[in-house]
């Protein structure tokens, strides 16, 4: 017999393999050296490997962890402190924005926390946008996730703009971010043994200039990489770009040859299904952030058209301040439900097809389709454990229909999650985390947010003076 690290043994697998949800039944998962040797029937697997550890994953299904493909953890302690407004960016997120992002220790608390939470919730891969980043790789190192990160590029000063009012760019300021972006890609690209890697992240064509993103766009393709963009994501953004240049984002980004495989089009919050089309067929991927945009903005981006078009969608949770959750069995949900609302058609999104979006398509989506997403040998054993004994999960019927997949999608909450492995590294097990202190984490993000909500709490009335009453009544 073979001697191998890991066996998982169990009644249900999820592999995610071929064109629907791969279904396995009692079948056996092969792991050695963090990577998947075998998988296949159970009582032929048993007999030929012997593992340092084999999991019986009785009442369980097994499938690859969740790939939440675009985060801003930093923004961590700013949950539930910007919802239910309008101009939500500059007046809603703005005041609390400016407080955090001036107390580092806060933003890495919050990043801490929200992988914490993610990870709780079964998510394996973190494509996470921000500032901080070398702070992050550190965590995302030992906690033993995978990262998908990318510094935040803008040239536009962080202030508060009003609405209509033109970006002021500083040249110099975008420099230095890109410079750290490079410098997090010359120490971070690869390193985890290979579980951290770096893209490049201008905030959107409306916050650096054409010189910029065209110098973002050879970096990227030097170092072999994606660009991670937010996208159309607003109407604020196509003022912006309308007066700087007299032409929607989308066409523009046309126009100086950004559309392509090498870009990740975050939301499409604003675009049209024609636009939305367009930026599929020119190759690139999209991350949709359906909690998110929901409560920012109340509107579906424009997936489904993306994925006629035969564009490949990722599933993100964004940020704490916008969405209130990392949490990927949300987003699945919501997905689903905002989509087949818009095109008032119960068959629209099925629950087959936001679990893919959660695991193989995103990760096509990042361009880790080689590595990550679904459970078949020769990729990364990234695995999840959910228990069917779970209320939420049962009962369970196989004959003459399964209900696991639509239980998953349209019951579960996440705390369904037994176990979490990464690189075939238990990481999470029966509650307890063994690579972080959770107590800790919690402690800390506590300590830190409370002095930022007294700071950002007179920052925001003075932003929005009268009307900070209404916003806030019975918040306070």
């Amino acid at each position: 017999m073979e001697k191998i690290d890991l066996l998982v043994v169990g009644p249900h697998f999820l592999t995610m393999q071929g064109e629907g949800v791969g279904y396995l039944p009692d079948s056996a998962l092969a792991v050695d050296r963090g990577r998947i040797v075998a998988i296949g029937p159970a009582a032929q697997l048993t007999g030929l490997f012997q593992a340092e550890r084999t999991i019986q994953a009785r009442n369980k299904v097994v499938l690859p962890g969740f790939i939440d493909a675009h985060m801003h953890t930093g923004m961590g302690l700013l949950r539930g402190l910007a919802q239910d407004t309008s101009f939500w960016m500059m007046y809603g997120l703005g005041p609390f924005a400016d407080v955090l992002n001036a107390n580092p220790d806060a933003v890495n608390a919050g990043s801490r926390l929200v992988i914490l939470e993610a990870l709780r919730n079964g998510t394996t891969t973190f494509g996470d946008l921000g500032h901080n980043m070398p702070v992050v790789c550190q965590f995302i190192e030992k906690a033993g996730v995978r990262g998908r990160v990318a510094v935040m590029i803008r040239e536009a000063l962080p202030r508060i703009y009003a609405p209509g009012e033109l970006y002021e760019f500083d040249p110099a300021f975008g420099q230095r971010l890109l410079n750290d972006n490079i410098e997090l890609a010359e120490k971070w690209h690869g390193q985890a043994n290979g579980r951290i890697t770096v893209m490049f992240g201008p905030q959107g064509a409306d916050f650096a200039s054409r010189e910029m993103l065209l110098k973002v766009r050879q970096l990227a393709l030097s170092y072999g990489t994606k660009i991670h963009m937010h996208v159309q994501q607003g109407d604020r953004e196509i003022a912006q770009l309308m007066q700087r240049y007299g032409k929607r984002p989308i066409a523009w980004l046309d126009e100086i040859g950004y559309l392509d495989k090498n870009l990740l089009a975050v939301h499409l919050t604003e675009a049209t299904e024609e636009e939305a089309a367009l930026v599929a067929r020119r190759g690139a991927s999209m991350v949709l952030c359906s909690g998110s945009i929901g409560i920012i903005d109340g509107l579906v981006p424009p997936a489904r058209a993306f994925q006629q078009a035969g564009g490949m969608v990722g599933l993100g949770s964004d940020q704490a301040p916008g969405n209130n959750c990392h949490n990927i069995f949300n987003e699945m949900k919501l997905t689903a439900l905002f989509n087949k609302i818009r095109y008032a058609d119960p068959e629209v999104m099925p629950a087959w097809k936001v679990l893919r979006m959660a695991t193989i398509e995103g990760a096509r989506a990042l361009g880790l389709e080689n590595e990550i997403g679904s459970l078949e040998e020769g990729k990364r054993a990234d695995f999840i454990l959910v228990d069917l004994l779970r209320p939420t999960m049962q009962p369970v019927f196989t004959e003459p229909m399964r209900n696991i997949v639509p239980n998953l999608v349209y019951s579960a909450r996440g705390d369904e999650v037994s176990l979490v492995a990464v690189d075939g590294r238990v990481i999470y097990e029966e509650g307890r985390f063994l690579t972080i202190d959770e107590p800790e984490i919690m402690a800390e993000a506590q300590r830190l947010a409370n002095p930022i909500g007294q700071a950002a709490a007179g920052r925001f009335w003075e932003v929005n003076g009268s009307n900070a009453m209404f916003m806030w009544e019975g918040k306070l």
